[in-house]
């Protein structure tokens, strides 16, 4: 039997229109620290802000010049939000496959020392811009810098373990992720439609905010001494969650 692909959450991007309020809430409201601001997406037009959430990273894009994907996705949802799902694999080249033979677009594919990335088209699977990323040694992350793991905090949260996309059609847009990802749709007992992976789930639920398709949530795992909460910012809801046992 040929092994399954590992597939993992590793990072979620965010859009804002301005950067700094957005960062400082990060911080202060998940106790996380800047780890790199790479220079890269300046050919988006974009400037960012990467932190680490134990090995997992969430980053804050913002448009710095008018026509950009960024700026037009905060004009079509009214506002900041969720931006891209990022997803680590280790056999990049089964994953170009199955896009190929699903007819699914690239968009960009992005190299970096180390690392490659293909950013899927938005509306091949719908909610985000999802990218499938391989580095050459499982677990590493160029895309965040030199330094990310001197830069990790783990006092308040400690993993990223959760995204949830909201859409009009959740069970049709689950299926197209799944069929793209190679993946098993679950369906829980109160009709949660997720998408388990080896670390992390993707979470489908009905948009009901008029904002239509696109990430609504992250969760993340708290720190032992830390109870649950929910708390809004950069246009999404943080889901902490707090340790069983």
């Amino acid at each position: 039997m040929v092994p399954r692909m590992r597939m993992r959450l590793r990072q979620v991007a965010l859009v804002a229109a301005d950067l700094p309020p957005v960062e400082a809430a990060i911080t202060d409201e998940l106790g996380v620290e800047l780890c790199f601001r790479d220079p890269a997406v300046g050919e988006f037009g974009l400037h960012n802000a990467l932190f680490p959430i134990g090995d997992k990273l969430l980053e804050v894009v913002s448009p710095v010049r008018d026509g950009t994907t960024a700026g037009r996705l905060l004009t079509k949802r009214g506002g900041d939000g969720g931006y891209m799902v990022i997803l680590e694999v280790d056999d990049l080249d089964e994953m170009r496959r199955r896009i190929n033979e699903l007819r699914v677009r690239v968009v960009f594919t992005a190299t970096g020392d180390g690392i490659v990335g293909l950013h899927l088209h938005p509306r091949d699977l719908g909610g985000a811009i999802v990218s499938v990323d391989q580095a050459d040694e499982w677990g590493e992350w160029p895309w965040a810098g030199p330094a990310w793991r001197q830069h990790v905090r783990t006092d308040t949260v400690t993993d990223l373990v959760g995204v949830e996309v909201q859409a009009d059609d959740p069970g049709r847009m689950a299926a197209r992720w799944a069929e793209v990802l190679g993946r098993d749709v679950s369906i829980g007992g109160a009709g949660e439609t997720t998408i388990p992976l080896d670390e992390g789930v993707i979470r489908f639920v009905p948009a009901t905010d008029r904002r239509g398709d696109g990430v609504s949530a992250i969760d993340v795992a708290a720190a032992a001494d830390h109870s649950a909460r929910t708390v809004e910012l950069g246009g999404i809801r943080i889901n902490v969650l707090a340790v069983m046992g």
